[in-house]
């Protein structure tokens, strides 16, 4: 049995795959027949729902939102910031609302060329599926890939370490001495978290930059389209990152006031009982936690032998998001190299709707 013939594969049901289906479907591509959305996950929801339980957006309801629908405002304490639940239940009515009919627990393996025509078709292979394809989106997130990095002592280490992907809830560290490394949200939040319930060490390769308490995601977006524009018209501009890099969402606040928003410099390596830094200085802990990012999920690419630069795969094209050694192949919602704030809920429309008219070009010069 040969493979199933479609128009596009969108690799991924998160919160980029779900934009491009959204303006794949309003260039008159049909869900589940022109368009085919495959999820390696079992719900809805892309990563969210393995985020940790007390994780909140930056910015109210309205400014956290999807093309064409609107997130249902939260109201609460928090200046109706919404929480990690609220996001995923968007999510599901969202695909719902669209019909855009993601196949689940489809954990796609490689994409690869049929044959040597560059105007020909791409295979997307998942378990014992194949979809042949005249454009492929590659949407899967940075969630399945946590970096880590390499410190002396990482073996030697006898206490806990996770990465901020596997943190779930405080409570798994009440009672015990907890270093929390990133000087990132993901870290500030966590560290407010934990601090809680245990005594808190935090370190930063960097001394953190907080933005001030009045900025949230609605600032950040702001600048974020502000960095567009300047851009567009030859421009320097610093966008988000001029402003700095921590929110003071309701539970950093709360943790500056406890006094647990200190930061010391990153220790050189770690022993058995904890870390040491550079001039003999220690600290004993019974758990690590590596607020440390993450790298694009692309080994399902590999195949295909593209060239990155940076890390990052080279993309361009109308779109700007159409991988320079395959036009066949776009890259959505991995962070600004593939579009200024495409990382985020808010931002990733524009370079999913630019995505999805260069694919619409593509299907209708061949059809």
């Amino acid at each position: 049995m040969g493979p199933d013939l479609v128009d596009v594969v969108v690799v991924g049901g998160g919160q980029a795959g779900l934009a491009t289906g959204f303006y794949l479907q309003r260039s008159g591509l049909v869900p589940g027949r022109d368009v085919v959305i495959l999820d390696a996950s079992d719900r809805p929801g892309g990563a969210w729902p393995r985020t940790w339980e007390g994780l909140r957006l930056f910015s109210p309801a309205g400014y956290s939102s999807l093309p064409g629908w609107m997130m249902p405002p939260w109201d609460d304490a928090t200046r109706g910031y919404p929480p990690r639940d609220h996001v995923v239940d968007y999510l599901t009515r969202y695909e719902q609302r669209y019909g855009l009919q993601v196949q689940r627990l489809q954990r796609v393996e490689s994409v690869s060329r049929a044959d040597d025509d560059p105007l020909g078709r791409l295979l997307v292979t998942a378990g014992d599926r194949t979809w042949a394809a005249r454009a492929v989106v590659s949407a899967t997130g940075t969630w399945e890939r946590p970096f880590w990095p390499a410190y002396a002592g990482m073996r030697e280490y006898v206490g806990r370490q996770l990465h901020a992907a596997d943190y779930r809830v405080p409570e798994d560290f009440a009672g015990q001495h907890v270093v929390v490394v990133g000087g990132g949200n993901s870290a500030a939040q966590v560290l407010a978290e934990v601090s809680t319930v245990a005594e808190t060490t935090w370190v930063t390769a960097r001394r953190p930059r907080f933005l001030p308490d009045d900025v949230d995601g609605r600032v950040l977006f702001a600048t974020a389209r502000a960095r567009i524009s300047a851009l567009e018209q030859g421009r320097e501009h610093a966008g988000v990152a001029g402003l700095g890099d921590i929110v003071m969402v309701a539970s950093v606040k709360d943790a500056r006031e406890r006094g647990v928003l200190r930061a010391l410099p990153m220790f050189a390596r770690l022993d058995r009982d904890g870390v040491v830094w550079a001039d003999g200085r220690r600290q004993d802990c019974d758990a690590v936690i590596w607020c440390t990012g993450f790298r694009p999920a692309l080994r399902h690419l590999r195949p295909l032998g593209l060239h990155a630069h940076d890390g990052h795969v080279r993309v361009g094209g109308p779109s700007g998001t159409a991988a320079l050694d395959e036009p066949r192949v776009h890259l959505v919602g991995y962070g600004d190299w593939t579009g200024p704030a495409s990382a985020t809920l808010a931002g990733v429309g524009p370079s999913a709707k630019a995505t999805a008219a260069a694919i619409a070009e593509r299907v209708s010069a061949a059809a």
